[in-house]
């Protein structure tokens, strides 16, 4: 009865939801309390359930849903919650994927750490992108692979057992004693992961960081769809939706926008390519220098997401290190690489750069042409051999427009990968799908990215494929009026506000083709101490953005985004992207991303209205 119950309740959710459940990519900071993350939506959500309540206006209110749609959104959280009640167990022992295989991986990364073993048991076949060896070689995996006929003939195992179903609808799970986790694969949808008994219960946060970090929670239109077969009991019927004429097309584009005659892989999120250039980058480092030091380099204050899957992946392979890469401020990002990569060269290591053109959130340009001289600079080892040439990973999110790679552009003779997050410009805030290309230089290392593509199954989906397929014809175009804008914006407030440091790209650069819309500003301050005017820096921060987002509620949002549609989005970085970097390495500034269609002036006249309050 109870279950009948529930699944009326949800089926009277889903036709009262709010649009942005489906469409959201980013949260909303404003509801949004990082300690409870993980079980707020949840708590509330149940209540709710108690109550018969499925009001819009009421589901609408309910907090952030996790941090991100990588980790989890609302519809993927509801999908976990009824399946644990199903099956007795506690919500937050059921995480839902949208990738086949990175379920499985995300428990043998956590049995490597821990040394511990691993059976991998299956009934009828793995999933097609599984590949066994690749997982042994590179990712350094242990494991056993055993086929049975039923789950009865699961024996007892000194460590993991880790259960396999593929099942299409009407999913049956069996949670044996013998059986730690059981994963439920579905060809279109992703797959289910459920963690059996107490003892495992320690897992959970590890595997719900790998999905945070290398690939994403379930999508909402794909937990949607996992939702309505269990309510109505039905078959998943895929609807055709020109998956190869949409992705021709998106290939196309992305040719057009970066000016590179490389391939475009293109994959479920920004991190989730990210993972793919690193494990491929690994592969073929592996396969062509066995025994050789990796470094990998990156930016001391980037993304967090970056500089914590680096870090991550250092963790499992023996002879991979992270080298921290100053870039911003006072620090030249090719002074230090130059630096950098003569110590490397002298160790006979293989470098790999991660950098971000223009940086984050200082929106800093370094000199392209001695930059492109630093990355061809030939180097020595220590026995005087010809060092081995850097891989450069260009994250140029903020400026998608520019050409670094095709024939004659300034870095078309150095090795580079250009990457791009699906969910800032090329999506306009629409699906989280990110994509990279390469030179012609890296062709082969391409090869080596797809095919961790494929194991991991972290390709886009058919939908953020439609989605890029109708949005990325009009980017560039996108991105000349929000820069528009932003340069409007940023010229008012340096004459109503010009104690205020703005960091953003100069005319000049502009001119280059820089031009993003995005800015961070240092608001003046006051006080005695060092402590008393960052303490008052930053409660400036707070109260200008919530000016922003009550005067103008619905264009002004307190969210992580940029290349959004319409509106202007406002955060913190030290408070928001840079979650996992050291504290001293934090921006506690003000980060601001405008949009080609927003109301700049009233944008303005509540800015001018907070100047004069302070």
């Amino acid at each position: 009865m109870e279950e009948n119950q529930r699944l009326s309740y949800i089926k009277d959710v889903l036709e009262k939801m709010p649009k942005a459940w489906l469409m959201l990519t980013t949260h909303r900071l404003d509801i949004y309390d990082e300690k409870l993350a993980k079980t707020q939506f949840l708590e509330q959500f149940e209540v709710l359930f108690n109550n018969n309540n499925s009001k819009s206006s009421v589901l609408n209110e309910l907090p952030t849903a996790f941090d991100y749609i990588r980790l989890g959104h609302p519809l993927s959280c509801i999908l976990e919650w009824v399946i644990a009640n199903f099956y007795h167990l506690k919500s937050e022992n059921v995480i839902s994927f949208s990738s086949k295989t990175v379920s499985i991986l995300a428990i043998l990364r956590k049995n490597l750490l821990d040394n511990k073993n691993t059976q991998i048991i299956y009934t009828d076949k793995l999933p097609d992108c599984f590949d066994a060896e690749v997982l042994r070689s590179i990712y350094s995996y242990k494991f056993d692979l055993k086929k049975v006929q039923k789950i009865e003939d699961i024996s007892e195992f000194n460590g993991s057992t880790i259960f396999i179903s593929q099942q299409e609808d009407n999913v049956n799970i069996n949670l044996s004693p013998n059986i730690d986790f059981f994963i439920n694969i579905h060809s279109h949808l992703g797959s289910i992961l459920l963690v059996n008994g107490e003892q495992n219960e320690p897992y959970i946060s590890e595997i719900q960081h790998v999905r945070r970090r290398e690939t994403i929670a379930m999508t909402p239109s794909n937990s949607l769809n996992a939702l309505t077969l269990l309510i109505e009991q039905s078959s998943f019927e895929k609807k055709k939706k020109n998956v190869e004429t949409n992705k021709t097309l998106v290939i196309n584009s992305i040719a057009s926008i970066t000016g590179s005659n490389t391939k475009a892989l293109v994959a479920s999120s920004g991190l989730s390519i990210q993972y793919a250039i690193m494990m491929g980058l690994i592969h073929d480092a592996l396969a062509k220098h066995k025994g050789k030091a990796i470094k990998i380099i990156v930016p001391t204050n980037c993304y967090g997401g970056t500089n914590d899957q680096a870090r991550r992946v250092a963790a499992c392979i023996d002879n991979v290190d992270v080298v921290d890469l100053a870039v911003d401020g006072d620090n030249d990002m090719v002074q230090s690489i130059d630096v950098i990569l003569d110590k490397i060269a002298n160790e006979n290591a293989i470098p790999y750069i991660i950098a971000e053109i223009p940086t984050n959130p200082r929106v800093e340009v370094p000199d392209l042409i001695k930059l492109k001289e630093v990355l061809s600079k030939v180097r020595k080892t220590e026995a005087d051999d010809i060092a081995i040439d850097p891989v450069f990973i260009l994250d140029q999110t903020f400026c998608p427009n520019v050409h670094f790679l095709g024939e004659d552009e300034i870095l078309s003779t150095v090795r580079t990968i250009s990457y791009v997050s699906g969910s800032k410009f090329p999506s306009g805030g629409q699906c989280t799908a990110g994509y990279c290309v390469g030179n012609k230089k890296t062709e082969g290392l391409m090869e080596k990215i797809e095919l961790h593509l494929r194991l991991c199954d972290n390709e886009a989906t058919d939908l953020q494929m439609e989605i890029l397929a109708k949005q990325l014809p009009s980017m560039n175009q996108r991105i000349i009026d929000a820069y528009k804008n932003t340069r409007e914006f940023v010229n008012f407030i340096k004459d109503t506000l010009p104690e205020a440091k703005i960091n953003f790209v100069s005319e000049e650069l502009a001119k280059q083709g820089f031009t993003p819309s995005v800015f961070s500003l240092d608001l003046p301050t006051k006080g005695n101490t060092d402590k008393e005017k960052e303490s008052y820096k930053r409660a400036l921060n707070h109260k200008l953005i919530n000016l922003m987002i009550t005067e103008i509620p619905n264009e002004s949002k307190y969210c992580v985004s940029y290349g959004q549609l319409n509106g202007c989005y406002w955060t913190i970085p030290a408070t928001s992207t840079q979650g996992t970097t050291k504290e001293g390495d934090k921006d506690y500034i003000a980060r601001v991303a405008l949009s080609p269609n927003m109301d700049l002036e009233l944008h303005k006249k509540v800015f001018l209205n907070f100047v004069e309050n302070i």
